[in-house]
């Protein structure tokens, strides 16, 4: 799975490449200034299609029988990871969005490895800096197109799997193909934030996105 991180900065050239860009150019970023930016193929009143360019993440990997436990670990991890705990001693803030994934095929009373993400600035899209843990890596999104459906409230396990189920079910109902082995849980907001929250759940398109004007 995978989450997102924004930053002051801006390299224009890197910019236009990774499209992680001003974070005015996006409704959901309202915690930093940077922010993972992408191109609208089409939308209808259950979901949208999105066009993201290919762009580096930092990862981690922790293996629960939740994805809440599991992330409020590799959450830290991660934290720590940004705000100096590596090789430079830099902060690489300020966190805008992260990214969980989820395997489809979960055993019901199985533990699963969830991977949760943060999205590197444009100051270090190219080289960051090396993590000190080795529990921390990189991770390179491909380029690709997302079915996208958004929710309120808080990202946790019930709203993320019902939400996930509901962005199916409209898939199958317009026989939309896309990769049914894995989803994304992407949340944009801080813990400190209460109100007006945004988080979403990506299948990754295959093949041509279907996209119909709902009834």
């Amino acid at each position: 799975m995978v989450y997102l991180a924004g930053l002051v900065g801006l390299v224009l050239i890197l910019t236009a490449e990774a499209r992680v860009g001003n974070s005015s150019e996006s409704r959901f970023c309202t915690e930093s200034k940077e922010c993972l930016l992408y191109d609208l193929v089409c939308k209808n009143d259950d979901y949208e299609v999105r066009h993201y360019d290919s762009v580096k993440w930092v990862s981690t990997d922790e293996e629960a029988y939740f994805m809440d436990m599991a992330t409020y670990t590799a959450f830290r991890r991660l934290f720590n990871y940004i705000t100096g705990s590596n090789k430079a001693g830099v902060c690489v803030c300020v966190v805008c969005c992260y990214t969980d994934l989820f395997e489809e095929k979960k055993k019901t009373w199985g533990s699963s490895v969830f991977t949760l993400s943060f999205l590197l600035p444009s100051t270090h899209q190219m080289t960051p800096p090396q993590p000190t843990d080795d529990k921390v890596y990189f991770t390179e999104m491909p380029d690709m197109k997302v079915y996208v459906r958004s929710y309120g409230g808080w990202m946790m396990s019930l709203t993320s799997s019902v939400n996930s189920m509901l962005l199916k079910r409209q898939l199958d109902k317009v026989q939309a193909t896309y990769n049914k082995d894995y989803h994304y849980a992407v949340g944009y907001d801080s813990p400190k934030k209460i109100l007006n929250r945004h988080n979403e759940v990506w299948y990754i398109v295959e093949g041509e996105p279907v996209c119909p004007t709902s009834s």
